[in-house]
């Protein structure tokens, strides 16, 4: 009667597990998310979505890649690739650089367009060579 013998397994499976439910929750897991995350600072990684994020909201555009991210003294400041014009062939498609800058919450306090240029386009050389 294997039956009978799982049958008892899974009922103190159920037991111990029931048990462990109702243990006691921890101080820091009974403040709701929110409430703990505003005292702390977003990391360098969510600084950089949300602020793919809240200039792609801004403008539309579609960000690519982030060519600059440093901190500064007020907060963040990064250099955001962006697809302004697809064309065919790929490498025709218009990309911009957008400056974007950013409090030390990671709220996106301004941008602006620093450059404009062709997907297949490198930079030029400066040196005079």
């Amino acid at each position: 009667m294997s039956n009978t013998k799982n049958t008892s397994q899974s009922q103190s499976s159920q037991k111990s597990q029931d048990s462990e439910d109702s243990r006691p929750e921890k101080e820091e897991d009974s403040q709701p998310k929110k409430e703990r995350d505003v005292n702390r600072r977003p990391t360098p990684m969510e600084v950089l979505r949300e602020a793919r994020a809240q200039l792609a909201e801004l403008t539309g555009l579609v960000p690519e890649s982030v060519s600059s991210f440093e901190q500064t003294d007020d907060g963040w400041s990064l250099e955001v690739e962006v697809l302004e014009l697809e064309r065919v062939p790929d490498t025709m498609s218009l990309m911009a650089s957008y400056e974007v800058e950013l409090d030390a919450e990671g709220q996106l306090t301004g941008y602006r367009r620093v450059r404009r240029y062709e997907r297949g386009r490198a930079d030029a050389r400066r040196g005079g060579r």
